[in-house]
């Protein structure tokens, strides 16, 4: 602004002042993956419509149901090195900053969209094994096991990875029908809804000596939520994505149409 002759001499608090103002903040950012699946809409289109309980244009029956499934890797277990001090009047909760690690562990959880209903287990780390493990806590029990169809949804990970996993699951359960997410899709993944909760409720601040510990942190938080869970409130649609992806760029919808 000096340079152009604009003002003789400006404060960098006048700076700061005239940003705020206008609400620019040049310092702020937002990270995101561009949609970079060339089949985006073609996979997502799918799942959103389970959501809305559709498919393939067809109204699903009261015997079909709808999961959505994932697993939260590489959890933390770790305890402060000195005891944390819980909260009192006018004093926030003070926990410690240096911490002792003692390793990981995993979360695999389904989340039946429609009926709010909830399954999990803690493992070391996530398996082909532990994954069918999840499947079969779920399928082999009513209303699931006697349904039509039980679709699942599931993004690209290796253990759920493509034809070879479909093949596998179906091969032990003839009612269930994987829905494959597109590439970089978790934020249409409806379980990461309840991660994110599992995180701020059950996880934060972390301070678990063993895994045991955490193991029963995270399963009693699995099992208080049912007591009072509800199916999301979910409103995204197929026609709001064919407009989300429109806007990011033509090409893109091109090709996925």
């Amino acid at each position: 602004m000096i340079a152009a002759g604009i003002v003789a001499e400006i404060s960098g608090t006048t700076i700061w002042r005239w940003l705020s103002e206008d609400a620019i903040r040049p310092w702020s950012r937002r990270s995101w993956v561009f949609p970079r699946d060339p089949d985006f809409v073609a996979k997502a289109g799918p799942v959103l419509d389970l959501y809305h309980r559709e498919w393939e244009g067809q109204k699903l029956g009261a015997e079909e149901f709808v999961l959505s499934a994932d697993e939260k890797t590489q959890i933390q277990i770790r305890a402060p090195r000195h005891e944390t001090r819980p909260p009192g009047p006018g004093r926030a909760m003070r926990v410690e900053h240096e911490y002792r690690r003692h390793g990981v562990c995993a979360y695999l959880a389904a989340w039946d969209v429609h009926q709010a209903r909830l399954f999990g287990r803690v493992e070391d780390k996530i398996s082909i094994l532990a994954f069918d493990a999840l499947v079969a806590s779920v399928m082999e029990q009513p209303p699931y096991r006697d349904a039509s169809r039980v679709f699942w949804i599931l993004d690209g990970g290796t253990i759920h990875r493509g034809q070879r996993a479909v093949e596998r699951l179906q091969s032990q359960w003839s009612n269930l029908v994987v829905a494959h997410l597109p590439t970089h899709a978790s934020w249409l993944n409806q379980i990461e809804i309840y991660f994110s909760i599992l995180q701020r409720k059950a996880l934060t601040p972390a301070d678990f000596d063993s895994r045991e510990m955490i193991a029963d942190r995270i399963l009693g938080f699995q099992r208080h939520y049912q007591t009072l869970a509800e199916p999301f409130d979910w409103r995204f649609t197929r026609a709001d994505l064919l407009q989300t992806i429109a806007r990011c760029d033509h090409s893109v919808l091109e090709a996925a149409a």
